[in-house]
């Protein structure tokens, strides 16, 4: 089976965890800027697609060369036997970027990798006429920074974000793969802690602490666009899903739920739940966040609330941060991990984080304030 060279493309501040990811997938990484680098067969290309939790994309490095004029763009493109990926049908858009390069036309720089791949393709089918690119779509992108140029095709499709089960959103979801992030990068075990999210929305946190917590794979309701490629064996396909299935622990019992203020969001978070298979397992109800009590001995709190980026909000957010951090002060060994782009919050929130993490949510800039719990012996003792 031929082995391809790969990156998974992620969001910048998380290529640690989507590395560790790869490697527990039994994958040599090395990980970069926004991707993470690894080789496979496209049946390790369907797993990834399947089980990778906080990833963006899969792509085929399908050639990598230096290029400071577009004749060499050209010239090192049409090189390439793109038969061997790319059938007579193939509908092959190129989208582009460029970054501190000569190249740095990203419209002429698609044009000419276009027309590269036409021309190579056009004598391999003995074709005079126009390709016709009526058949499976093969997403292609150029990317050149600082004058090195990376051909790449997208095997997922739509962003591996889209797990398939939301249903309905709020006003700022948070994505599903950063949501995993979070909880990935907290310490949370599923077997002996609770987990709560207290501003929950439309439920995507605890949907995947969910998912994460029964390993059930988060792709494993969807399809892949490269599913679609005459290449890819469709029994290939069942067969990875097969064994996800059979990974997955649905008898366990585990503690997770989500409350927000607003019953209407409430309501969502138990549609998205339900679509995800996960209505038994994920609690939710409707409840004030600065009123927040409990009696459950330890826990974890992860938490992506409001974050007042515009000044006529700031007012009510930062009042919702001390509130927060009035209910939570309590809690000594519950752990609490808290996303937002606001750089006064441990002012308001009234405690100085244990450890801070830089993310990005979308474009925006955000930290992740960690509040780590005491060990319970020694808040006992």
């Amino acid at each position: 089976m031929q082995k391809f060279q790969l990156i998974a493309t992620c969001a910048a501040g998380i290529e640690a965890l989507v590395g560790k990811e790869l490697r527990d997938l039994g994958y040599e990484t090395q990980v970069e800027n926004g991707r993470v680098r690894f080789s496979g067969t496209i049946e390790d290309i369907l797993r990834a697609n399947l089980w990778l939790r906080t990833a963006d994309r899969i792509k085929i490095v399908v050639k990598e060369f230096p290029a400071l004029t577009f004749t060499e763009l050209f010239d090192e493109t049409r090189a390439f036997a793109w038969d061997s990926l790319l059938p007579m049908d193939a509908n092959f858009p190129v989208e582009g970027r460029s970054h501190n390069s000569q190249l740095h036309s990203v419209p002429d720089a698609q044009a000419i990798v276009k027309k590269a791949i036409v021309t190579q393709l056009s004598d391999v089918y003995h074709r005079r006429t126009r390709l016709p690119e009526t058949g499976a779509r093969f997403p292609l992108e150029v990317a050149i920074n600082k004058d090195h140029v990376m051909l790449t095709l997208d095997t997922t499709g739509d962003s591996l974000f889209k797990r398939g089960y939301r249903v309905a959103k709020g006003d700022a979801p948070l994505k599903e793969n950063m949501a995993a992030a979070l909880i990935l990068l907290t310490h949370w075990t599923p077997a002996d802690m609770p987990f709560l999210d207290p501003v929950s929305g439309s439920g995507t946190l605890p949907i995947e602490a969910a998912l994460i917590a029964r390993n059930i794979a988060p792709g494993y309701n969807r399809k892949f666009i490269c599913e679609a490629w005459p290449w890819v064996d469709a029994e290939i396909a069942d067969k990875i899903r097969d064994e996800a299935d059979e990974k997955a622990d649905y008898d366990s019992e585990f503690d997770i739920s989500g409350s927000d203020n607003d019953p209407q969001m409430v309501a969502i978070a138990k549609k998205n739940a339900q679509a995800a298979g996960l209505s038994q397992d994920v609690h939710f109800n409707a409840a004030d966040v600065t009123t927040f009590t409990t009696d459950k001995i330890n826990g974890v709190i992860v938490a992506n609330p409001p974050y007042g980026e515009r000044l006529s909000d700031q007012t009510a957010v930062r009042a919702l941060y001390k509130g927060m951090g009035k209910a939570f002060r309590p809690l000594a060994t519950w752990s609490k991990y808290i996303l937002t782009s606001d750089l006064d919050f441990e002012t308001a929130y009234g405690q100085r984080a244990t450890k801070k993490r830089k993310l990005y949510n979308g474009a925006l800039r955000t930290d992740l304030y960690q509040y780590w719990g005491k060990p319970v012996w020694h808040h006992n003792n």
